[in-house]
């Protein structure tokens, strides 16, 4: 028998590939912007150095990555530098559920600005430690603390011993003649920080490229 006429089939109705593309780059731009909010709440972000009491070490406008996940694994050691949400911060006005949601997606993206600051220094005293400064050189515990970070403009002022509280931080800043640090109250400093205020730990600079570099 012979065969019949071939039979008409419906045309694709199959997107092309540039149409195809379109469609799917909302769902992958939403995938981009929820890692990138796990990995900055959770493991790692840019931290961008606001002032300059933290020279030599770090200049302003540097930028850093700061491990979140390491201070809540091993802890916070002496010397290491963290970066810690605001010890006082002031009041802010409540955005409302909607309204915070916004905000806190705004900040995960890098486009909104926390209502308080974040600071970076370094760790002098853990909790239980005594520390003293005479004439600039800093005491713990009884021994002086070798500080090869420091500005060459040293700070040869002199701060009494003080017994760093359970839960607490002592932090100093590199640049001693300009950093509000642990050595004053609020308002002129920071005080003590607690730890669970510590955001994480500066490990790696990774802008200007010419100062790549670990921490």
């Amino acid at each position: 028998m012979a065969d019949g006429p071939p039979l008409e089939t419906e045309p694709s109705q199959e997107p092309s590939g540039g149409r195809r593309a379109w469609r799917e780059l909302p769902v992958l731009i939403l995938i981009a912007l929820v890692v990138a909010i796990v990995l900055k709440s959770f493991l790692v972000q840019a931290f961008v150095i606001p002032s300059t009491s933290m020279v030599p070490t770090l200049r302003q406008g540097d930028r850093v990555l700061v491990c979140r996940v390491c201070t809540r694994v091993v802890g916070v050691h002496r010397g290491e530098i963290v970066v810690f949400a605001d010890p006082n911060p002031t009041r802010v006005q409540d955005r409302g559920l909607v309204g915070g949601f916004v905000h806190w997606l705004g900040q995960g993206i890098g486009v909104a600005q926390p209502e308080n600051p974040d600071f970076i220094k370094r760790v002098i005293g853990l909790p239980g430690d005594v520390v003293e400064i005479d004439r600039g050189q800093v005491i713990v515990n009884g021994h002086p603390l070798n500080e090869p970070y420091l500005d060459p403009n040293r700070d040869t002022r002199s701060f009494g011993a003080v017994r760093v509280p359970p839960g607490m931080l002592y932090v100093l800043g590199d640049n001693r003649l300009v950093s509000g640090d642990s050595r004053f109250p609020p308002g002129t400093g920071v005080g003590f920080v607690p730890e669970d205020k510590v955001i994480g730990r500066a490990f790696m600079i990774v802008w200007p490229p010419s100062r790549w570099g670990w921490l």
